[in-house]
């Protein structure tokens, strides 16, 4: 689907789009319109229970005195509360609704609204950033598709005034829905197709981009003592990888400025890219979702690619850690003890806590290697986190108040809301082995804590924070700006993190 910016004008044909405000305050454009029409806008307005408020729309079909397909008043609601993150709600909800048309084109005009606090470009350039994330879907494997489920809009053309202005913001806010949509392809994939050598393969497709990516393999990782990693890919037949992506778009500083100016900041993910739980085998229902148990590699290769695109100045590591956990002939069995890249020993005591075990090597490699200002890893790590926070947050753990408070304004303004939970001392000990320095389960309670409990063994004093993405990888209905299915919950929250926070002005 093309999305473009012009100057305002008035559509002749196809759908046309325009707006009110609460209350049922026509635009503009809205207002020329049912001039058009003989007044065929208000009067529908008058015979619905439309208001002008936000989400809200009516459609007039083929209305007198033009060549329209249809006419659909989208309500803003009150002008003061028109954010960008309102006018990509609006956006999607508009693809949403005429991505059947059948003449294909939809035209949308954007004024300035009164009271708002959006000039009309970026108001335009927001809605076409949400009419794009909600127009992904993932039909590669569909062979006899019916018509009727197939989406007919090709374009959406926004007049709006500045259209200049609104094609410029829009253009780098498609480089961020580029690494969404990249995202949301990992994880849509189905295991056959997608296992660690394969997942390893994609990411190489960033250095396309400029972004410099290296592939460990079992025999490096290996060499490198990464036990807690290998032992969880052992019962499989799929090699273990894991992938290093550095992007450095930071302008170079001056050696007086001191080699920590440059450090990165570093983004690891959990890439199991089939979890049946090993031995601690899962049960057989559901366990096809165990496909996405790799979104936390697959936000972290996806961020990488919108950070390159739009040529973010920041210098980022992103490392994931991948392996399918397979209940093989040499598969790990609970009682097993290994031993992590660190040096610390680890009694697995559950097969089916494995993310745990992938995170605590990358997290030590990474440190180790790069030394950076923080990190912040993701994984779809428990079943506990859905418990407490079901779909509607994910859960955020940090030693670092800081990092944490910037991670959870960033997910506000994106729309991926984060939870902060506690970690101390007393969690802590809930992991301690008698035979091991750690287990790798805390016992029944609290378990989505004593998972990242044992994450934080392996982070020393750098910042970091860890977010539990259980429960809102994969959705199954759909919203303004993300259809059902993988959402990428993540990249844009981190991509606003950076921007917000670490990029060089």
């Amino acid at each position: 689907m093309r999305i473009s910016f012009d100057k305002p004008a008035q559509a002749s044909n196809g759908v046309a789009v325009v707006f009110a405000t609460a209350g049922g305050k026509l635009t503009p454009s809205a207002e020329k319109l049912d001039k058009k029409t003989g007044g065929a806008v208000q009067r529908a307005i008058k015979a619905s229970h439309f208001k002008g408020d936000a989400d809200q729309f009516l459609k007039i079909w083929t209305p007198a005195g033009t060549r329209l397909e249809a006419v659909m008043v989208m309500g803003l609601g009150k002008p003061e509360a028109l954010t960008d993150l309102q006018a990509q709600k609006t956006g999607g909800l508009i693809y949403a609704n005429t991505r059947r048309a059948k003449s294909g084109t939809v035209n949308v005009a954007v004024d300035p609204v009164d009271g708002g606090k959006l000039p009309a470009n970026e108001l335009a350039a927001q809605m076409g950033y949400g009419a794009l994330l909600r127009s992904y879907r993932f039909g590669k494997y569909r062979t006899k598709e019916k018509d009727s489920a197939k989406p007919i809009l090709k374009s959406i053309k926004f007049g709006c005034p500045g259209h200049l202005n609104a094609r410029r913001s829009y253009n780098v806010l498609g480089k961020i829905a580029d690494g969404v949509f990249f995202t949301r392809d990992l994880v849509s994939e189905p295991p056959n197709i997608l296992y660690p050598e394969s997942l390893a393969n994609e990411a190489k497709k960033l250095e396309k981009l400029g972004v410099k990516v290296e592939i460990l393999t079992a025999a490096r990782m290996k060499r490198l003592g990464m036990g807690a990693l290998l032992g969880v890919a052992q019962g499989s037949v799929r090699e273990a990888r894991m992938v290093v992506m550095q992007w450095n778009g930071a302008p170079k500083r001056g050696k007086s400025e001191g080699s920590r100016a440059d450090a990165p900041i570093a983004f690891l993910g959990k890439g199991v890219t089939f979890d049946t739980g090993g031995i601690s085998i899962k049960p057989a229902a559901g366990m096809e979702d165990m496909k996405w148990d790799m979104g936390g590699a697959g936000v972290v290769i996806g961020l990488m690619r919108a950070l390159a695109g739009r040529k973010a100045k920041a210098n980022v590591v992103g490392v994931v850690g991948l392996v399918e956990n397979m209940p093989g002939g040499n598969a790990q069995r609970p009682g097993d003890i290994v031993t992590s890249m660190s040096g610390q020993t680890i009694e697995v005591l559950n097969t089916d806590a494995e993310g745990r075990l992938v995170l605590a090597d990358a997290l030590w490699y990474c440190k180790e290697r790069f030394k950076p200002k923080f990190m912040v890893n993701l994984a779809t790590l428990t079943g506990a986190i859905i418990v407490s926070l079901a779909d509607q947050y994910a859960g955020l753990f940090s030693n670092n108040d800081t990092l944490s408070g910037r991670l959870t304004k960033a997910g506000e303004a994106v729309d991926e809301k984060l939870w902060r939970m506690p970690i101390g001392d007393g969690y802590d000990r809930m992991i301690d082995s008698d035979a091991a320095d750690m287990k790798n389960i805390g016992g029944r309670g609290g378990g989505s804590i004593t998972a990242a409990q044992f994450l934080h063994r392996f982070v020393g004093k750098t910042p970091w924070a860890h977010l539990d993405i259980a429960g809102v990888t994969w959705s199954k209905k759909d919203a303004p700006t993300v259809p059902k299915g993988g959402t990428a919950f993540g990249v844009r929250l981190l991509d606003r993190l950076v921007k917000d926070h670490y990029e060089s002005k």
